[in-house]
């Protein structure tokens, strides 16, 4: 009869005539038959499915044996015998060289007939042994599948005991080398249902054998943590892990994080690679492991660990949120290390150029999933935001494209940066910040945050960009006899000249720290700058005099110098005086006081309060070197706005209209009020700009910086509970006061009064009004009579003669930003650009300084953004927008510098003849030692650094090609890929390269 089976199969019948005489076969086959024919049969039969060389030939092999399984079942067991699968298992069957590969489909399929026989025991025993064998020697994917089958339907066959344990073991090695070699999607399906079939054993093992758990998460941990292989494990061991019982995860991750043995590589390798596995579909708790042990690592202080791993890997985890598949898995991951990390915002940084295009991709998408994971999305960027505030240049993409979405409120984002951080100790981070490798290419270096300083940082930064005062520090001499002055020249001087990206101004903070202030805390920056300011002042004014350069200028008149030496330096660059003048509105007594300030504080008028007119736009063409042309008819531009643009800088985008501002028209009914702005003074036709408006172009109902000087030099009734005594009258009188400025300071410090005390909820609230700020400021200063001929020597901009006012031209030149709701809390950067006089110095014109503004309104000095260790270029567009794109990002803190020709035009004389004679400042011996020796360790550091980090990088699991996905989402937005409504199917491309 075999040899009629075999001539049938053989023969080149078609298949259905064949499939009829197999039939026939068959049926005899079920009749009592001698042992001989029954072994000629199944010899037959296992040839057939063993090397069949078609599908069909293989089946008729299995239903031949099947049949002489049933019906013959004593030959059968003779025939498959211990000692015939021993040599199956370990000879193979068919020609050498051709193995046949499905000897463990053959021995599935014959146990089933052999279970109740005297020779099953032995069967397993032989079968427990060989499988173990067969693992050892890394079958392929589809072969341990088999194994895997084999096990789960005959779990007699799976090794026990030790072996156990070590079959385990073995199979998460297997596992760990799987790949999937090819890139069609059904290939791709067969290979991750291959990994759950070899997954899903170990689970079953593991549900019947506890104890064999741990020795497979060790082997797994020995295999994702080795240095040493040539080829990353594969990340299939991901199917593992999420069999593992979550309530053994605490002390999992407990005994790795704690283990001595394991070295930091090992373990960054190690949580390197398990992020790798949030690209494995269909995963289950893969990402609660993920952060488990990340959480771990924060528990044991492993922050260079967890900084390496999460600046490498998550822009990697940040691209799988295009494929819907394991998006949710990687959303978890991403979130804790975006919100853990906020020590630096580096992490945050690296996500901006691809967050745009993300978004916009979700919402192609429409589907649930995206919806959901775009209001995620949001929330953790408007937490970054609030975090690191301070960028608005960077931010403003980021924010053009979530601006539709839900912004959360500052409670829920105050809850998830509580809950989430490494560690509530800020200070066990500061080793680790900033991590600049070098110094910015601006030239200029920042300052580290040492816990909520960011107040002191943005103070001293637009302190140091004030130009003439910061060399006046430099040039202090050795022994000076102050001591906060000398710490903040030892301060300047290392900002100046260090070769570090960021410095730590520990030292001068202990020596300025005002004493009511909590450390740790954010603070008010206006209240240090006054406390330091007049710290300062007392220093030197308690006869620890400064040395002066200036003092030795053979230019300098005896009363001059007399005048000069008896000011402090705050004095001389900050100080101006105030006369204070109340009248009496019953006898028109008027009473006068006049006093120093070194700011002006602006209180914010009533919203029903109109301080000026609407004015509108009249833009000035860029022409040649940018100079203003002075119009035909200068009566006709009295108070008009006038634009000017900042010079275009290679590779900046083109500028915008640049709003300049300078103080309004009198209000009607105030002719007493010395704030014309608007009358022709002397010098009209050679500066225009000194003598005309120039304003900003403003909503209608906005205000400006202008305003608020109006405001605060309007005068303000005294009547019913506020009334003055008047000496005069020796009773209480309604009475009008009026401040007027008497002296222009060098440095014009102007604070707006954004903070004010709510009793509903006692605490100090902000007003988060956008207000113009104008980059040439216009300033009325009261003149004595017996200055007005010595002023008008010097090119100054008189009002009308008779008033006794003139215009005081200032240049902006730093804007301290606070961004946040509270005073309590946000953060502090400013905007600084470094303005000196426009012509050499020492080089007067006619006797005379020629003033700035006969050259271009110095548009072309570059602007600077200090935000703590990061100083990046800016311009004066981003100070201008910075309120309109972020609307808790306002203007506070205002430092304009005086230009030469006005009333402190004696000391821009002196300041530039010491320039010209002494250069730079030069450092003394000590000062200059000292910076020399911290840059030469600053080097010494980094090679040192390099060094260590070269090994930590080389031992980080390789992912070359992530920004793939963003790049095939952009150039192919037609395809199926994680991106559309399909994806999770999608192209056979974009799934292979979700998945490997």
């Amino acid at each position: 009869m075999d040899k009629i089976l075999e001539a049938v199969v053989m023969s080149s019948y078609p298949n259905n005539v064949k499939q009829g005489l197999v039939r026939r076969v068959i049926e005899a086959a079920k009749q009592p038959m001698d042992s001989e024919q029954c072994w000629s049969m199944l010899e037959l039969s296992t040839r057939l499915y063993l090397t069949g060389d078609t599908k069909y030939k293989r089946e008729i092999g299995k239903e031949v044996l099947e049949v002489y399984g049933h019906y013959h079942p004593e030959e059968f067991e003779e025939f498959f015998n211990v000692r015939f699968l021993l040599s199956l298992l370990q000879e193979g069957y068919g020609p050498l060289g051709k193995r046949s590969h499905y000897v463990l489909d053959y021995i599935q399929l014959g146990l089933q007939f052999v279970l109740e026989s005297p020779s099953a025991n032995s069967i397993f025993s032989l079968l427990r042994i060989e499988v173990l064998r067969k693992v050892c020697e890394r079958p392929s994917p589809k072969q341990c599948a088999k194994i895997s089958k084999l096990l789960t339907q005959h779990p007699q066959c799976i090794p026990t005991g030790k072996h156990q344990v070590l079959f385990c073991q073995q199979l998460v090695r297997c596992i760990g080398q799987f790949q999937c070699v090819s890139e069609g999607e059904e290939d791709i399906m067969e290979f991750l249902e291959q990994v759950n079939k070899v997954s899903g054993l170990l689970q079953r093992i593991w549900r019947t054998q506890t104890s064999a758990i741990l020795p497979s998460l060790k082997e797994l941990f020995t295999i994702i943590s080795s240095t040493e292989e040539q080829e990353a494990p594969s990340n299939a061991l991901a199917s593992v892990v999420q069999f593992v019982p979550l309530e053994l995860m605490d002390g999992v991750i407990r005994n790795l994080t704690n283990d001595d043995s394991i070295t930091d590589v090992q373990m960054m390798t190690a949580i390197g690679r398990m992020i790798d596995w949030v690209s494995w579909p269909l995963g289950k708790n893969i990402d609660k492991w993920i952060i488990a042990l990340l959480k771990g690592l924060a528990a044991v202080k492993k922050f260079s660990i967890l900084i390496e791993v999460t600046i490498s890997k998550i822009e990697k985890v940040f691209s799988k949120l295009l494929y819907p598949i394991v998006r949710e898995g990687a959303l978890s991951v991403l979130q804790y290390m975006l919100l853990s990390f906020q020590h630096s915002h580096e992490a945050f940084h690296l996500l901006l150029p691809h967050i745009p295009r993300l978004v916009a991709s979700l919402k192609k998408e429409d589907s649930n999933s995206a919806t959901s994971s775009l209001e995620q999305l949001a929330e953790l960027i408007h937490c970054m935001f609030f975090r690191f505030s301070g960028f608005p240049d960077l931010y403003e993409p980021v924010l053009e494209a979530v601006k539709a979405l839900p912004i959360p409120n500052e409670d829920r984002i105050k809850h998830l940066l509580g809950q989430n951080a490494w560690t509530s100790q800020k200070n066990e981070l500061a080793c680790f910040y900033p991590r600049l490798a070098s110094k910015s290419e601006t030239g200029k270096i920042g300052l580290m945050n040492l816990g909520n300083t960011c107040y002191m940082n943005s103070i001293i930064q637009s302190l140091f960009m004030a130009s003439d005062f910061r060399h006046s520090v430099l040039n202090l001499t050795e022994g000076n006899s102050q001591p906060l002055m000398t710490k903040l020249q030892w301060l300047f001087a290392f900002l100046e000249h260090s070769q570090r990206p960021a410095i730590s101004p520990e030292s001068f903070l202990s020596a300025s720290w005002p004493p009511w202030f909590t450390p740790g805390a954010q603070q008010d920056c206006s209240e240090y700058l006054k406390y330091l300011l007049d710290r300062l002042h007392e220093e030197e004014k308690t006869g620890k005099r400064i040395y002066q350069k200036l003092k030795e200028s053979s230019l300098m008149s005896q009363a001059v110098e007399h005048h000069y030496l008896n000011k402090t330096l705050i004095e001389k660059m900050f100080g101006g005086k105030m006369m204070t003048k109340i009248r009496c509105l019953k006898c028109l007594n008027i009473s006068s006081r006049e006093e120093a300030f070194t700011d002006l504080s602006l209180a914010f008028p009533p919203p029903d309060r109109h301080v000026r007119g609407s004015a509108s736009v009249l833009p000035v063409e860029e022409i040649g070197p940018q100079f203003i042309e002075p119009p035909e008819n200068p009566s006709q531009l009295t108070g008009s706005p006038w634009i000017q643009r900042k010079a275009p800088t290679a590779g900046d985008p083109p500028a915008l209209l640049m709003p300049v501002e300078t103080l309004g028209s009198q209000e009607p009914g105030e002719a007493g009020k010395p704030l014309s702005g608007d009358a022709v003074g002397v010098d009209a036709v050679k500066d225009p700009l000194s003598a005309f408006g120039e304003q900003a172009c403003a909503p209608k109902d906005s205000r400006s910086v202008p305003d608020l000087i109006n405001y605060f030099l309007s005068p303000e009734r005294l009547t019913a509970e506020n009334k003055y005594h008047c000496e005069k009258c020796a009773s209480l009188q309604d009475a009008e006061k009026v401040a007027e400025l008497t002296e222009g300071p060098h440095y014009l410090i102007l604070t707006l009064l954004r903070f004010s005390f709510d009793p509903r909820t006692m605490k100090r609230k902000k007003i988060l009004d956008n207000i113009s700020i104008p980059v040439v400021l216009k300033l009325p200063v009261l003149v004595a009579p017996e200055e007005t001929e010595e002023v008008c020597q010097h090119g100054k901009d008189r009002a009308a003669p008779e008033s006794g006012f003139m215009s005081v031209m200032y240049d902006l030149c730093s804007v301290v930003v606070h961004s946040g709701i509270s005073s309590e809390s946000g953060h502090y950067y400013c905007y600084s650009r470094e303005c000196t006089d426009t012509i050499p110095h020492g080089q007067p014109r006619d006797g005379v300084l020629k003033p700035a503004s006969d050259k271009q309104l110095d548009f072309e000095i570059q602007w600077y953004l200090f935000n703590d260790t990061r100083v990046s270029f800016s311009s004066f567009e981003s100070v201008s927008n910075v309120t309109s794109f972020f609307p808790k990002d306002t203007a506070y803190v205002l430092f304009y510098r005086q230009r030469p020709g006005g009333q402190s035009c004696l000391l821009h004389e002196a300041l530039a003849e010491a320039s010209r004679l002494h250069g730079e400042p030069s450092l003394h011996k000590d000062l200059m030692e000292a910076i020399s020796k911290d840059n030469i360790l600053y080097l010494q550091e980094q090679e040192k650094e390099a060094r260590n980090r070269a090994a930590y990088i080389s031992a980080l699991p390789k992912s070359p090609l992530w920004w793939r996905d963003f790049d095939r989402d952009k150039d192919d937005d037609s395809s199926s890929g994680g991106c559309s409504p399909a994806a999770g199917g999608g192209g056979s491309g974009s799934f292979h390269g979700l998945v490997f």
